[in-house]
């Protein structure tokens, strides 16, 4: 039997090395990892490497000709919201542009296309979202991400598109934290912290964002679908159940809302995601934020 062949952009990041893990496991997938820089993962076994950056268009036609993949994970893109908000040019440069690079590779070479997404599409006022709700989007960072999904959807291309939630885990070599490990960090350091508990969100675990992703690709479902944890959440409540499972003093986190702290960029308050049709149509099921944090747990002590 023929394998499928999988190429992810963006593999240096949590879930492009939560998916390389994922794939590389599988006997039924040839993998190819791409990113922008050298590879950081911290095993070489059962995929390939390619440097690949998304901005340039004509290294993203040299190495999508050449790997002819049968589905595009695009999981690579400027992600720090408040950095979007400052850096405006770079932002639209590496998530829409690159974005539509991808798209007209995909296109030429005949690659289903999955492009991973964000619920800062919406605007938080009536969160959790379904897959229909209207997008609305309250900063740039948001704005370049539904500008990424507009160009995928108008392709004429075959794609889906996975959105997700706050996502977190443990990585090899990462540059950016995550609030379990920030939690966990501060209070072991017995630093107070603040943490907002005007804001709701799914807190998708890394893991389960990459099987989200593993399932479209395997029968190339199309069409958009939410992908994010379960357990609808503040801030607040995630570093307590942090602390809690840590055994961590919890009288250093206060509560606060979102009006303490001045951030270049606008947050919507009341995002996360109704998981129907993920469950209906793809049998996705992902764990609680409990069971996230011990996984999380085992990878920080193995």
């Amino acid at each position: 039997m023929k394998k499928q062949k999988i190429l992810i952009t963006g593999s240096n990041g949590l879930l492009g090395q939560k998916l390389v893990q994922l794939l590389a496991a599988d006997p039924e997938v040839e993998t190819i990892a791409t990113a922008s820089g050298t590879n950081r993962l911290p095993f070489q076994e059962n995929y390939q490497f390619m440097e690949m950056d998304i901005t340039d268009p004509f290294r993203v036609e040299e190495v999508i000709g050449h790997v002819r993949p049968d589905v595009v994970i695009h999981g690579a893109a400027m992600t720090n919201v408040d950095q979007c908000e400052l850096e405006k040019e770079a932002c639209w440069k590496a998530n829409v542009k690159g974005t539509e690079h991808i798209v007209h590779a995909c296109g030429r070479y005949g690659a289903f296309l999955l492009h991973v997404s964000t619920d800062f599409i919406f605007d938080g006022s009536a969160g959790p979202y379904a897959e229909t709700d209207e997008p609305n989007p309250v900063n740039f960072y948001g704005w370049s991400k539904l500008a990424a999904e507009k160009a995928v959807m108008h392709a004429g291309i075959s794609w889906a598109i996975a959105r997700t939630v706050l996502v977190y885990g443990v990585a090899h070599d990462m540059s950016r934290s995550n609030i379990i490990l920030w939690v966990k960090k501060s209070l072991e350091a017995r630093k107070p912290i603040q943490v907002v508990t005007d804001q709701l969100r799914t807190p998708t675990l890394a893991e389960d964002l990459a099987i989200g992703c593993q399932l479209i690709a395997r029968g190339k479902a199309e069409g958009i679908f939410h992908i994010s944890g379960k357990d609808f959440l503040t801030p607040y409540e995630m570093a307590i159940m942090t602390a809690d499972y840590f055994n961590l003093d919890k009288s250093l986190i206060s509560p606060t809302d979102a009006g303490a702290f001045t951030q270049p960029a606008r947050r919507p308050p009341r995002t996360g995601f109704e998981l129907t049709r993920s469950r209906e149509v793809l049998g996705y099921e992902p764990r609680t934020f409990r069971e996230g944090i011990a996984l999380l747990a085992t990878q920080l002590n193995s």
